[in-house]
Order: structure tokens, then C-alpha cells, then sequence
């Protein structure tokens, strides 16, 4: 793209594009695995990711190619029919987790949205339609899951809230525990909060939800949207305490990229959603279908949860490297490629400070910068990331 077509784009970008977002600092035209480019042809050390989305990294071919050959034979029927494609993927999902029955839709807001009715309706005739969520969490933009989120500032503006949420500290299991009351039906929690800072649950945290929510009759609800797929170095971020959950919910790195969104039960809870309480026009569409066969493909294939764990390995070495030398550096926490290096001061500019000079990162609540590279990254990227981040942070 030419920088005269790439100004012009961006004006009709800021004229025409509801200003949802703040105005963006570039116009990005391609990408390949960790590198995209803006239009005027620069290229940029991707450690975003599309906020953990393209996790095999931007246009794997093993995705393109499903997708390219899926648009020319089949796009969509809706789910009043069957697709070759579902049950496929509903039994790789199953397979790679706990052996439970999958819903299929299109963002991990609407896969929570599902697991919120799930919960409700698992417990209604018993009185039960509380959910208690976490501080600091992030769970979507609907109405519902805004209310489930915890963290009030997104929910400002919006109110009232939609009732039935209760928030607590995170990692805190005394406070879950006192706040189980007749009216809980399910707690739900990011096994590692994103938005909320980068925090992983502690193991003694997910097994006393665990137990609680199994001796009280209740719903342990996990949602994997950001933190799932892959980005820890297992499957799923569960998956590292022990412990099943009851349902889970997913979207982001499912399709590569491709908006797919799923929710999975286990199975003793397949029949609380009966045909005609839950549905979605476009979830689970041949197209969407087939780009997550290709990636749950190149999982098996290329050894990609190996590598997530030898880079996560070598990025953590090289950011203790960087905590050793400057002491802003509060904390550094996460586990696999979710790491975020937590400077206990807002870290906005610095994000500005890394893509100047060719990383692209993000920050997570307003102290951290979260880091979140590709799980095809490479040695070589992560050192490079480092010595950019060397520079950024002898700003700091």
C-alpha cells in the first residue's frame, strides 16, 4: 500500500468508524507468523498477537489454506442442519479437555454468555441464579458479562448492572467460600486473569473452588478465552492444577483468528440447555469449523505446545535479566506466553516507546505490560523483543 491510499484509509477510518476504540495508532495491511506490517511498509515484532487471537501467529498456512479451500465449498447452513465439519471439531475439543459436549458460537463473550445461562438454569428450580465472579476479572462486553466482570470501571455508564454477580478478591478462597450462600449457582474465574494484570490463580485456589463448588452443588465455570488454546503450554490453563472445571468457555485462538467462540459442559450437564433455550445463527459454520480443525491440526503436528514452553522458559530468563538490571520492574508473573512485567506505575507509554521502535506490546490494567508473542515464536524474536524492551525500559 502506498502512503497516499494509506492516509486516505485512515481518513475514512476516523470519519466513518464508530469511535469505540481510541483513534488507532496504525493502519496494519499484512502479517506473517510473529511480523506485520503498517501501510507505509515498516514492519513490526508482533507480541499481541490480536490480544492472544493468532496464536500460531498471522496467516499460518496450514489456517489459510482451510479457510481458502473451505470458502469454495461450503460457507454456511445454519444450525437447523448439520455440517461435516462440527461434530469434527466438537470431538477435538472434547478429546484435548475433559471428554465434555460443545456449543458453538462467534466471541468469547457470547461463549460466556452461554455459560452464565447454563449456570442459571442448571440451578433455577432450586432457587439458584448467583454467580460469584472475581476482582479483577474480565469477562465481556455484553450486558451480562459486563455485570460478571470485576473490574467497574468498564461497567460505568451501563448501569444498572444485571443482577445476580458477586464480586471477591481474587486467589482468596476464604472470601469465595463466605460468599456461597442458597442463592449461589456457580463461581466463575480466569484461571489467569488478563486484563486484570497477568494473574494466575495459585494451585491451592483452583482445588478449593474445585472442592467447594463439587460439596455445595455448584458450577465451577473457567473461562479460557484469552488465557486458553495453547497460551500457557498446555491445551488449557485448567489443565495445570488438577482439577476439571464444569464448563468452560473459549473463543479467540480457536479459529487463528477466524472469530469462533465455543462453550464445553461435561457431560453430566448435557442436558440443562434442551433445543430452543440457547442457539446461535453463525456459531460452528463450515468456514469457522475448518480454520480450528487446522489449528487443533498444527497443534498435534508441530510440537506447538513445546515450544510454547521453551520460549516462555527463555523470555522469562531474559525478562529477569531486565528485573535484575532495573529495579522499576515490580513483578514479573504468568505462565507460558502470558507474561506481564508489572512496573507499579502506568506503563501506556512505554507501549508507545516499544512499537516506535518495532514491538508491538500491550498493557494489562494500567501498571503492566502484558506480553503475548506468538506460541510459534522463535529464539531469535524473543531476544530481539528483549533488547527492545532493554531500551524502552531504560526510559521507565
Amino acid at each position: 500500500m502506498d502512503a497516499k491510499t494509506a492516509r486516505e484509509t485512515m481518513a475514512l477510518h476516523k470519519e466513518f468508524v464508530l469511535g469505540t476504540y481510541a483513534p488507532p495508532p496504525l493502519l496494519l495491511t499484512r502479517g506473517a507468523m510473529s511480523r506485520v506490517w503498517d501501510g507505509d511498509g515498516r514492519g513490526y515484532l508482533d507480541f499481541t498477537t490480536g490480544i492472544s487471537v493468532c496464536n500460531l501467529g498471522h496467516c499460518h498456512p496450514r489456517v489459510t489454506e482451510a479457510i481458502q479451500r473451505q470458502a469454495a465449498k461450503l460457507v454456511h447452513v445454519s444450525n437447523l442442519f448439520a455440517n461435516e465439519n462440527q461434530p469434527r471439531l466438537a470431538e477435538r475439543i472434547s478429546r484435548h479437555s475433559f471428554g465434555g459436549r460443545v456449543f458453538f458460537c462467534n466471541s468469547g463473550a457470547e461463549a460466556n454468555e452461554g455459560m452464565i445461562k447454563l449456570a442459571r438454569k442448571h440451578g433455577h428450580d432450586a432457587g439458584r441464579h448467583q454467580i460469584v465472579c472475581m476482582e479483577e476479572s474480565f469477562h465481556g462486553r455484553t450486558l451480562a458479562t459486563l455485570a460478571a466482570t470485576g473490574r467497574a470501571k468498564y461497567r460505568k455508564g451501563f448501569q444498572p448492572d444485571v443482577e445476580g454477580f458477586i464480586h471477591v478478591p481474587f486467589n482468596d478462597l476464604a472470601a469465595v467460600r463466605a460468599a456461597v450462600n442458597g442463592t449461589t449457582a456457580a463461581v466463575m474465574l480466569e484461571p489467569v486473569q488478563g486484563e486484570g494484570g497477568i494473574r494466575p490463580a495459585t494451585a491451592e485456589f483452583m482445588r478449593g473452588v474445585r472442592e467447594l463448588c463439587a460439596e455445595k452443588g455448584i458450577l465451577m465455570l473457567c473461562d479460557e478465552v484469552q488465557c486458553g488454546m495453547g497460551r500457557t503450554g498446555d491445551y488449557f490453563a485448567y489443565q495445570h492444577y488438577g482439577i476439571e472445571p464444569d464448563a468452560m468457555s473459549l473463543a479467540k485462538a480457536l479459529g487463528n483468528g477466524y472469530p469462533i467462540g465455543a462453550l464445553v459442559v461435561q457431560r453430566k450437564l448435557e442436558d440443562v440447555l434442551p433445543p430452543g433455550t440457547h442457539a446461535s445463527t453463525f456459531g460452528g459454520t463450515p468456514l469457522a469449523c475448518a480454520a480450528a480443525l487446522a489449528v487443533f491440526d498444527t497443534f498435534e503436528q508441530d510440537d506447538v505446545l513445546g515450544n510454547c514452553r521453551r520460549m516462555s522458559a527463555r523470555l522469562m530468563e531474559r525478562l529477569q535479566e531486565l528485573q535484575a538490571k532495573y529495579p522499576v520492574i515490580k513483578e514479573i508473573r504468568g505462565r507460558g506466553l502470558i507474561l506481564g512485567i508489572d512496573l507499579g506505575k502506568p506503563v501506556s507509554d512505554l507501549v508507545v516507546a516499544a512499537r516506535e521502535r518495532g514491538l508491538l506490546i500491550l498493557f494489562a490494567g494500567e501498571t503492566v505490560l502484558r506480553l503475548l508473542p506468538a506460541l510459534t515464536v522463535q529464539a531469535e524474536e524473543i531476544d530481539e523483543a528483549a533488547a527492545i524492551l532493554d531500551q524502552v525500559l531504560a526510559q521507565a
